[in-house]
């Protein structure tokens, strides 16, 4: 039977990378897929992994149907055996829909790729319905660190180097490397921390400054 898979994890715990690894692992086995991606940090058309992988992939956007393309596909007499999401987390809850129906109606596998919450710590409409649907979910084991050594589970976001959790929450960029911002004047980057440091917003550059501040003088 056909299942709706959700793979989840931090900013740099490796989603895109087993993304195409699934890819790769079907397709040598024949298996014909079709893969889709939006807004990927390296740019439209493709997914891209930290580790130098990178593979075509048809961009979307918020219109975009994907029970019609796939029956569309099978119409044309296309074969499509399994189907692969990456950056799920900018889909609409109507097409997490539609890619479920294509499980159901279709038995057609999908694997969904995304982050669970945005750097407001608020979970993504996209994952927040593949969370309600998914047949299985999987927590990606290779864990992403926070800058204290423990396990990193929230996702940062920095404007010139200050944290920040408000602002709009669709801004595309990698891990520590700006990213373009409405605001042109400040660079936006972002960052995976503990709950307890993101809670505290203590960045990594912030406290190698407070490690670095002088201790105060014990009078005065």
């Amino acid at each position: 039977m056909a299942e709706l898979h959700f793979f989840t994890g931090t900013m740099d715990s490796g989603k895109s990378t087993l993304a195409l690894q699934t890819n790769h692992n079907h397709a040598a086995r024949g298996r014909q897929g079709h893969i889709f991606v939006t807004r990927d940090r390296a740019g439209q058309g493709q997914i891209t992994s930290r580790l130098g992988l990178t593979h075509e992939a048809r961009e979307i956007d918020a219109d975009f149907d994907f029970w019609r393309h796939v029956v569309d596909s099978l119409t044309r007499g296309s074969r499509i055996d399994y189907v692969i999401c990456d950056e799920v987390q900018f889909y609409t809850r109507l097409q997490v829909d539609q890619l479920a129906k294509v499980v159901d109606e279709l038995q057609i596998d999908v694997f969904a790729f995304g982050i669970l919450t945005d750097f407001r710590t608020e979970l993504f409409p996209g994952s927040a319905r593949m969370v309600e649907l998914a047949d299985r979910m999987h927590v990606l084991q290779v864990e992403a660190l926070c800058w204290c050594g423990k396990r990193a589970t929230h996702n940062a976001r920095t404007e010139d180097g200050v944290m920040v959790t408000d602002g709009e929450v669709i801004v595309v960029g990698d891990v520590d490397s700006p990213a373009p911002t409405p605001d042109a004047d400040a660079d936006v980057a972002y960052e995976v921390l503990c709950r307890q440091h993101h809670r505290r917003r203590l960045t990594a550059a912030r406290a190698k400054a407070v490690s670095l501040a002088p201790e105060p003088l014990p009078f005065g």
